[in-house]
């Protein structure tokens, strides 16, 4: 348990520190994203407005008296162009850029052929934007230089005037960024990892104190309890063995043995969970090849005569020669408890199905029977210590909620799992990997 603890804090940790820190480096790369665009669109939009032979000046930004509104961002150069009909370049403007001739007419025909205004071809690493006059209703020469003489003749269908921005710096920039970004994330959480794992021994230590301390009374208040409790017994035993005892005196005798029976097999089984525990935490338990096809037969053999007077059968299916590490008396109680536990809740005439087979590599065991479904809420605390689903039931069964409790704690302490399933069509079942 402390072991799945640990590392479920480790892991919490790392989600939610991984999760701010995620959210600090992408909100910070979303914002040098739509910095660059809002300046590459900025830029475009210069284009589109201003003169073709405007010369961009180092310099002119800031509190300059001569700069322009927009400030360091009017010196991102811009090439535009001035398109007639057919994607004819008319004018281009005198920004110092240079640009292949195929590329400017790849540029040029994608963007008069877009549905969009504005776009990016990021295999070229450039941005464009475009403004379309429509000559009978916007065209107008102001719209063009003046000092450029268009012919309205030759223009009676669209003119378009082109800007187009190199993104290669930029795009550059992000890509860096966008690895830094990975790089510090990926060595921050192995560094928070060996953190939160070596933090999760101070944090967690109060925690396997008090598991250690309530084991420990366990099996030291089970132990204590064993003596005088042979002694009760022992002597409503004599007690009861006394022919001059009167009725009435008998009666009290036998409830009190009665109930000091109970104790003892409660006792009993808080030595055997106390067991599982220390067999966990500390691996006490015997490591050797055990033959567990044998272990459920035997098991499966035992409780046919207490099925049989159930009114029920066992039908076993063991697949022979399967063989897991582990203890076999501890083994052997894993299976009697399930199958025990089957038995005591199959319904009268019902068949109670014991399988054992070998599964993706994995000793399986699988005991169903068909009886009461448990309650899906019930079902979820079924392996808590002495928690019963059927509390009216107690005393016609029989046992404190301690069984499955132990089948789970041997279960874990040999490396498997255990889990259980119940619904109206398949009944329920109690699964074993090992």
């Amino acid at each position: 348990m402390l072991k799945r603890l640990r590392t479920q804090f480790v892991l919490i940790t790392l989600a939610l520190t991984g999760a701010v820190l995620i959210g600090v480096l992408g909100s910070t790369l979303w914002t040098t994203w739509t910095t660059q665009r809002d300046i590459t669109t900025e830029a475009l939009e210069r284009g589109l407005d201003d003169d073709l032979d405007h010369m961009p000046m180092m310099g002119m930004h800031g509190d300059h008296p001569d700069a322009q509104d927009g400030g360091a961002r009017e010196n991102l150069l811009v090439l535009t162009v001035d398109v007639g009909e057919g994607g004819v370049i008319i004018k281009s403007s005198r920004s110092p850029i240079a640009i292949n001739t195929s590329v400017l007419a790849e540029v040029v025909s994608h963007a008069l052929a877009s549905d969009d205004d504005m776009g990016f071809m990021d295999e070229l690493h450039i941005a464009w934007m475009r403004r379309i006059y429509d000559h009978d209703d916007d065209y107008d020469d102001d719209d063009l230089d003046e000092d450029y003489d268009y012919d309205d003749d030759d223009y009676d269908g669209i003119f378009a005037r082109v800007s187009i921005v190199d993104t290669t710096a930029m795009d550059s920039a992000f890509r860096g960024q966008l690895k830094n970004s990975l790089l510090i994330t990926a060595v921050a959480m192995v560094a928070l990892l060996g953190i939160s794992w070596a933090l999760s021994s101070w944090a967690l230590a109060p925690v396997a104190q008090a598991w250690e301390d309530q084991r420990r009374f366990v099996a030291d208040a089970s132990h204590e309890l064993k003596t005088p409790l042979a002694v009760i017994v022992a002597n409503t035993d004599i007690l009861m063995a006394d022919e001059g005892l009167s009725q009435e005196s008998r009666r009290w005798v036998e409830s009190t043995a009665l109930e000091a029976g109970h104790m003892r097999a409660l006792v009993n089984d808080l030595l055997e969970l106390a067991r599982t525990d220390e067999g966990r935490s500390s691996g006490v338990m015997r490591s050797d090849d055990v033959d567990l096809s044998d272990v459920v037969e035997s098991a499966a053999l035992e409780f046919d005569a207490i099925a049989f007077e159930r009114g029920c059968l066992i039908e076993s299916e063991v697949e022979p020669g399967l063989h897991v590490q582990g203890d076999a008396q501890w083994l052997e109680r894993l299976a009697k408890i399930l199958v025990d536990n089957a038995c005591k809740y199959a319904s009268v005439g019902s068949t109670i199905t014991v399988r054992l087979a070998k599964v993706q590599g994995h000793a399986t065991l699988t005991v169903n029977n068909q009886g009461n479904v448990i309650d899906p809420e019930d079902l979820a605390h079924i392996f808590d210590r002495f928690y019963r689903s059927d509390k009216a039931r107690t005393r016609e069964t029989g046992g404190f909620g301690l069984g499955l409790a132990i089948a789970k704690g041997i279960a874990e302490a040999h490396g498997g799992k255990i889990m259980a399933t119940s619904d109206e069509a398949s009944g329920t079942t109690f699964t074993v990997t090992l």
